[in-house]
């Protein structure tokens, strides 16, 4: 288990620890105690000094408005969420320049393709890229499985392990996402409910996880479960993406 809170400024130990108990109502478990990514950021300096030390990183000073700007400017296609390199080749007289300024630089990789990602944010939090391939490789992580929203994710990864010289997982899934009726994301304002309420309103842990599992086509309707159930019988070719 990896408590993923990086982010000082949305993290909050009770919503860690409101998840971690739902996942045990719901049957699952782990090995361990749960790694949280808040008390890794030694490991995540290493790696980004190591990074440095080989000349695979500048400076970036652009804001989010400037990047989406350059980005749609008429030189050229980017693909969506790509950095256009404006701050690639900065000579070290433009990097003072900015810098007395007072805007604060994230730092990037030179990795050209898929693009320049960040690694460390101008705030000083090191990246949510940067973090999960030091943990993946630390923890001996050998199957990755996550939603679709983060398949741009993967190359950017594989391009760390081989730089830092870790061993990547075998093998990344990606699952569609559960839509509303919009297209979008599934959120509250689709009727999306919590694992508390659907138990208040009397459902149980096992029917919540037959739905689940009946909603990507490894249960039948209305089949209650806890997950040791679909093991024997799991295949990924078995997944079926959720109804929308």
């Amino acid at each position: 288990m990896r408590i993923e809170d990086l982010d000082r400024g949305r993290s909050r130990e009770h919503f860690v620890e409101v998840q971690l108990d739902e996942l045990r109502t719901l049957g699952l478990d782990w090995d361990g105690e749960p790694v949280r990514q808040s008390e890794r950021s030694e490991l995540y300096a290493q790696a980004v000094h190591q990074l440095m030390e080989a000349g695979l990183t500048y400076e970036c000073f652009c804001t989010r408005a400037e990047i989406r700007e350059a980005a749609s400017a008429p030189h050229g296609e980017l693909p969506e969420g790509a950095y256009p390199g404006t701050c690639a080749h900065l000579t070290p007289a433009e990097v003072e320049e900015k810098r007395s300024s007072g805007r604060r630089p994230a730092l990037r990789v030179r990795a050209g393709a898929p693009d320049d990602f960040v690694v460390r944010r101008n705030d000083g939090d090191f990246a949510y890229n940067l973090a999960v391939v030091v943990d993946d490789a630390d923890q001996g992580i050998e199957e990755v499985v996550r939603g679709a929203d983060l398949l741009d994710s993967t190359p950017r990864q594989l391009w760390l392990f081989e730089k830092l010289g870790l061993k990547a997982p075998k093998r990344y899934i990606h699952v569609p996402l559960m839509l509303g009726d919009d297209g979008a994301r599934l959120a509250k304002r689709h009727g999306a409910v919590t694992l508390e309420e659907r138990m208040a309103e009397g459902a149980t842990a096992e029917e919540l996880v037959g739905e689940l599992a009946a909603s990507v086509g490894l249960a039948e309707p209305a089949q209650a479960m806890v997950p040791a159930d679909l093991v024997p019988g799991f295949e990924w070719a078995l997944v079926k993406p959720p109804v929308e």
